[in-house]
């Protein structure tokens, strides 16, 4: 999460638990649907903060939306080293993989309101986009790197797949044919 205003400097601790407080619900409401149907000035409320503390750190619904963003890409990059550390390089991808789809499958309202917020050209979601992609793509070096995957496959392509599966989220029985296309892709990456 992010400890600092807009100047750079570093928040004091009352605005870092309100601003948390904030994206905290926002994040709820990604859940719930309701992101784009509440006023704006509801999110303070639902927080328990002022509306000038809402202006104050997001002045608008898109910047309060790239926030939550950028906090989400932030979790599922250091997840993946995490996993990365901490795991044989083909496990990790794996691991990643499963929880990536477990991921949207947790917060399906948070996808369709980044696929929203995409439409738009968000600068930020390209840069969140490379994040998550550069972390994708040290996994599958590394897999590579130690014979646990084929290296005719790019990261692009995985995070294509996984895009497809997210697409795909209000198909019925999607859970299970989502974690059967991720058993698909990895027994696609393996070397015979």
């Amino acid at each position: 999460m992010s400890t600092e205003g807009k100047a750079g400097k570093p928040l004091r601790a009352d605005a870092r638990r309100n601003r948390d407080a904030v994206l905290a619900k926002a994040r709820e409401t990604f859940d719930d649907g309701s992101f784009f149907t509440l006023r704006f000035d509801d999110f303070a409320r639902l927080a328990g903060v002022g509306t000038g503390t809402l202006y104050r750190h997001f002045p608008t619904r898109e910047a309060l939306a790239e926030a939550v963003y950028r906090e989400e890409v932030a979790t599922l990059c250091a997840r993946a080293r995490r996993l990365q550390a901490t795991l044989p390089a083909g496990e990790a991808l794996a691991s990643f993989l499963r929880g990536m789809v477990a991921y949207i499958d947790t917060y399906r309202g948070l996808a369709r309101t980044l696929a929203t917020l995409m439409a738009t050209g968000a600068g930020t979601l390209a840069e969140g986009s490379r994040e998550l992609e550069q972390a994708v793509t040290d996994l599958v070096a590394a897999a590579v790197g130690d014979g646990s995957i084929r290296d005719d496959v790019s990261a692009g392509a995985i995070l294509v797949a996984l895009h497809g599966i997210g697409a795909a989220h209000d198909r019925p029985g999607w859970r299970a044919e989502a974690d059967g296309v991720i058993t698909l892709v990895l027994d696609g990456l393996r070397r015979s």
